[in-house]
């Protein structure tokens, strides 16, 4: 059970890594609409994943049912178009940091939501790390909040608009989060990488419906702008979408819910720390210290995980040899 935690742990961490380069490509591209970021990113995500699954494609299609594809209809939607539209939107109006802040409360929102599952841990054992985590993402969003309002001290209602995209996309995703786990434990028949891969051929087909409203009235760029564009929204594609995607699924069938939500903080530290590079800084004291919060309560919230599995097995074994 251990050896399962840590290989969970592991592909959050790589997940997150690959996840954090969304936050980085709106700024890249600052000089595009987010629904051109959106269209043009799940177009080639759609397109990677129909030629990965050609190989084995009437295997795939024989497994899936009407009420999968809706499900994934829905998830596509959810995680994938809408939660990027925002985020991209979010990212470009209100900042990187402020962003990061909000969808660093992720965990929280999804471990609340896991925490009501049967034989899950409860919540007066996973205050103590949610709380720590919460600070954490309170402590960057309060040094980056004031840094960008002087920034953007003469654009109020823009920031405040880019704010609630944020929160927009926080709740796209805590759904996308949790109904894409709950689907994986469905149908452990389908891999993980086969559902990621089916994911992405259904947010393909919903980016068609973005093409005409993102690029037929759009600034001229020139073509080294274009070519900039295509390969940052493909890079982002191949690896955040579906690398990234793979790597989550397969945590998700490793990790109970309510340490999944944890692990989604990995997504806001890169996202951090990829900032920080873009910037050309290092991080402030303040920003040094809520990293070190957030790492400590996920790392805290896994070993209460691991205790909480060890003995559940324990009493498993007493009560089958008693």
């Amino acid at each position: 059970m251990r050896g399962k935690i840590v290989i969970g742990v592991s592909n959050s961490l790589a997940a997150g890594a690959l996840w954090g380069l969304v936050f980085l490509a709106p700024l890249v591209l600052k000089d595009f609409s987010p629904l051109q970021l959106a269209a043009a990113r799940y177009l080639a995500y759609g397109l990677v994943a129909v030629l990965l699954l050609l190989s084995h494609w009437r295997t795939v299609w024989r497994q899936m049912t009407g009420a999968e594809w809706r499900a994934l209809v829905w998830l596509s939607m959810l995680g994938n178009i809408l939660y990027y539209v925002l985020l991209a939107t979010a990212v470009q109006w209100a900042g990187g940091a402020s962003t990061a802040l909000i969808i660093g409360l992720l965990p929280l929102v999804v471990t609340l939501v896991g925490a009501r599952d049967s034989g899950a841990l409860r919540f007066k054992k996973l205050a103590p790390p949610l709380l720590l985590s919460l600070f954490g993402v309170a402590l960057v969003g309060i040094d980056g909040v004031l840094a960008e309002a002087g920034a953007q001290a003469g654009n109020v209602a823009l920031r405040i608009a880019g704010l609630l995209c944020a929160c927009g996309a926080l709740v796209s995703w805590s759904a996308y989060s949790i109904g894409n786990s709950r689907w994986l434990l469905r149908r452990p028949d389908i891999s993980s990488h086969d559902w990621s891969l089916l994911t992405g051929i259904v947010t393909g087909a919903l980016a068609l419906l973005l093409v005409l409203p993102a690029f037929w009235v759009a600034p001229v760029h020139a073509s080294p702008a274009w070519l900039r564009f295509w390969s940052v929204n493909v890079g982002v594609a191949v690896l955040a979408s579906v690398v990234g995607n793979a790597f989550w699924n397969r945590a998700s069938r490793l990790l109970p819910l309510t340490l999944m939500g944890q692990m989604i903080v990995f997504e806001t530290l890169f996202a951090l720390l990829y900032g920080f590079l873009w910037e050309q800084r290092m991080p402030s004291g303040l920003e040094v210290v809520a990293i070190i919060c957030l790492v400590s309560g996920v790392l805290w919230c896994a070993s209460l995980h691991r205790s909480h599995d060890a003995h559940a097995m324990q009493h498993d074994k007493a009560v089958i040899n008693g």
